[in-house]
């Protein structure tokens, strides 16, 4: 299909051919009919990649402390490679569709295939002939309205929410100051309310379209009249709301806004702008100033938008999602008609036409610009990338591998550790959105791209998967691969709970085929250097893991317990697994205790583990996300038999014996990561077993499960008995 992508690192802009994402359960795929652009939001995305890296880094100060910190703790060359690979990723543009279903995804019965339907989201409904969109951002289009008028949708639920803040009622006088795209919905909004409306921008015709679409008085910002023409308007009290819309880095829009406004009044902020304005003038008149958060409750709601669980109506009456379709039920109406607004419409063939525009003439386009796409066309979750020379099928030479998933995980680390392995052939990667898939094809030399998991699991050419998908998925791809005689790399957690995991039992059976999880650490020369070092030894050992891991977001999928499972499962594996390998022992049993006990919560967080092994030794994995984020992020130490050893944050191991100490550098990414893709290649080939036992993997997960039941229970818990 084709899609509107931006390269952020260079600012161009171009259509590219990408694979047909997958209709998700409990969500629509729906092929595109028109599509608009938001001309304010988009202009500012195409000007901020055009920008040189010193202008983005003024513009984004908070990007450039997150690039410090990881250079702090990574170091700069892979702080480095990071920063490009994600500069070099395509970005989709665009958030307001209208088309037509074409997929229902499983557990959804309002649609049907055929349905008209209104879509939004950013990176969801955005500028491409087919998109995939969750249940809550999808709204019935009623029969009367033209799907061009319904690709105003999400634009128009935008303005109909700061509408919403703005509390107005009939007769109402409203001063509208921005008379771009949702400006100009927000007068007709108005307008159906009942209010007095009046609109302010600078440019006439935009002044002059707000004339048609009903403003009762409208005029441009260097009218040397304005205030007062306002004051008369609004029989000298000023307007009781005045709705900015504009979307500028002045102060000028609020200023004039707590100048004009009646005493008491209010001032609600919809569009980009800043807040910066003479406090005397608001004080004294006591204005309240509400900001207007996109479209409505559940925006930013990752279970309401995501996982489709709506605001019961009792409770919350207008969501994002019924203000979409109030907004429709206006233009169905008469009462809102986004065609007075005159949208150019460009093929989506012409759109990097239809932004240079937006770019060379700033203030002076079209209130609307839809992208119009075809009525007919194909399918396609498989695209190629290159032709690529033909290599004879020589196994013991060539493996051929297959990539699920193309995350910054995976495009920043794996995928690059892969391509300096010899005699790898990098063949098909997939992503279930299919543009991630596109652009890490792209950069990193795939014959092949898609979206269906299906187009790597049934290609017979391909020997080997890597899996590096959202968590919840690990064990059923991992167990689908296996089940087709493909060699599996999956990365850590390997299973969320003993359902999961016990599905990859199941499949792994007899183990002719590799599984291994992306337990790296184990991998690394410090690592080794240490093991080998207390090898040999007569007694038990002590092992303790500091983990400094920092705040998540709240609303990342890593914090949702179905999705990225809790932190001591999805992150702690990877230091129990260390332990055991360190300790050379296998886990006995397990026990954990969370910083507050019970009020610590379910996030497995904040807490210290106990392992006991089988040989005696004793492991314990401190794990805590409420330390200083500048000091060292992992410290992993060893004592026994009159050595002691310290890993340093992978970047320096010192081991301590008779009163000497050697020190150990890595070399490089002191992780272990391209040396655990390089153990599991040769493996394949050699045709020796996994370089992580199959039965550690399973250990090291199950403990994972017993130490999140028991920082819950607040009791020990065996891993097996003996």
């Amino acid at each position: 299909m084709k899609q509107v992508v931006q390269n952020y690192r260079t600012g161009e802009l171009w259509v590219e051919e990408v694979p047909v994402p997958i209709c998700r359960p409990g969500g629509v795929l729906v092929r595109a009919g028109y599509s608009l652009v938001s001309a304010g939001t988009e202009r500012m995305k195409v000007q901020q990649a055009r920008m040189g890296l010193w202008q983005m880094a003024k513009a984004r100060p908070d990007k450039v402390h997150q690039v410090l910190q990881s250079c702090k703790q990574v170091g700069v060359l892979e702080t480095v490679a990071k920063v490009r690979e994600r500069l070099d990723a395509l970005t989709p543009l665009g958030y307001s569709l209208a088309g037509i279903v074409e997929e229902v995804g499983a557990g959804l019965d309002e649609f049907r295939v055929g349905d008209r339907v209104a879509c939004a989201g950013e990176g969801l409904a955005c500028h491409a002939e087919f998109v995939s969109v969750p249940r809550n951002l999808c709204v019935p289009v009623p029969e009367s309205v033209d799907l061009r008028d319904a690709a105003f949708a999400t634009v128009g639920a935008i303005a109909l929410h700061g509408v919403r803040q703005a509390q107005v009622g009939i007769g109402d006088s409203v001063l509208v100051i921005g008379l771009g795209l949702v400006g100009q919905l927000a007068v007709q909004i108005l307008k159906a309310a009942g209010c007095v409306v009046l609109g302010v921008d600078l440019d006439p015709a935009k002044v002059k379209l707000a004339k048609e679409s009903g403003a009762d008085v409208a005029l441009t910002r260097d009218d040397t009249h304005l205030e007062d023409t306002v004051r008369r308007a609004t029989k000298g009290y000023g307007p009781d709301v005045v709705y900015l819309a504009a979307a500028t880095s002045s102060t000028d829009p609020l200023e004039l806004a707590g100048r004009i406004v009646r005493d008491r009044g209010k001032v609600v902020v919809v569009g980009m702008l800043k807040i910066e304005a003479d406090w005397q003038t608001y004080y004294q008149k006591e204005v309240s100033v509400i900001l207007s958060r996109s479209y409505g409750p559940g925006r930013y709601d990752r279970q309401y938008e995501q996982k489709g669980v709506d605001f019961p109506l009792g409770y919350v009456r207008w969501t994002e999602r019924r203000n979409l379709e109030e907004f429709l039920r206006l233009v169905a109406a008469g009462q809102v008609r986004p065609s007075l607004l005159s949208p150019a419409v460009f093929r989506i063939d012409e759109a990097p036409a239809a932004y240079e525009e937006l770019h060379d003439h700033p203030g002076k386009h079209p209130a609307g610009i839809l992208f119009e796409y075809p009525a007919q066309s194909r399918v396609e979750r498989k695209i190629a990338l290159a032709a690529g020379p033909h290599v004879p099928r020589l196994p013991a030479e060539l493996l051929r591998i297959g990539v699920i998933g193309a995350g910054n995980f995976a495009t920043g680390t794996l995928i690059p550790a892969l391509k300096r392995l010899p005699n790898v052939e990098l063949r098909t990667i997939c992503s279930t959105g299919g543009l991630s898939a596109r652009s890490a094809g792209r950069r990193h030399g795939f014959l092949t791209c898609a979206s269906d998991h299906a187009q790597v699991l049934d290609d017979a050419q391909i020997d080997a998967v890597v899996i590096a998908t959202r968590h919840d998925s690990h064990a059923r791809l991992a167990a689908e691969a296996l089940r087709v005689g493909k060699h599996v790399f999956v990365e850590k957690p390997l299973a969320l709970n003993t359902q999961q995991l016990d599905e990859v039992i199941e499949a792994y059976g007899d183990g002719c085929r590799i599984l291994m999880p992306g337990f790296n650490r184990r991998f690394s020369p410090l690592s080794l250097s240490v093991r080998d070092h207390f090898r040999g030894r007569s007694s038990p050992v002590e092992v303790i893991c500091r983990v400094n891991a920092g705040q998540i977001a709240k609303d990342s999928w890593y914090e949702d317990g179905e999705e990225g499972g809790w932190r001591i499962v999805s992150e702690g594996c990877h230091f129990i697994d260390l332990i055991q390998f360190l300790a050379d022992s296998n886990v006995r049993y397990a026990s954990g205790e969370m910083v507050g006990g019970a009020l610590a919560g379910a996030q497995n967080a904040n807490c210290t583990v106990t392992i006991g092994l089988a040989d005696g030794s004793l492991g314990t994995l401190i794990y805590v996300v409420n330390g200083d984020p500048h000091y060292e992020k992992e410290r992993i130490e060893v004592f026994g038999q009159g050595s002691a050893a310290v890993i340093e944050n992978w970047r320096l191991a010192r081991i301590w014996s008779n009163g000497k100490c050697k020190r150990v550098r890595p070399g490089g990414s002191g992780k272990g990561h391209r040396a655990e893709l390089g153990a599991f290649v040769e493996a394949i080939r050699s045709g020796q077993p996994s370089p992580i036992p199959f039965e550690q993997a399973v250990t090291t997960t199950l403990t994972t499960f017993r130490v999140a039941a028991s920082l819950t229970a607040r009791r020990l818990e065996p891993v097996f008995a003996g």
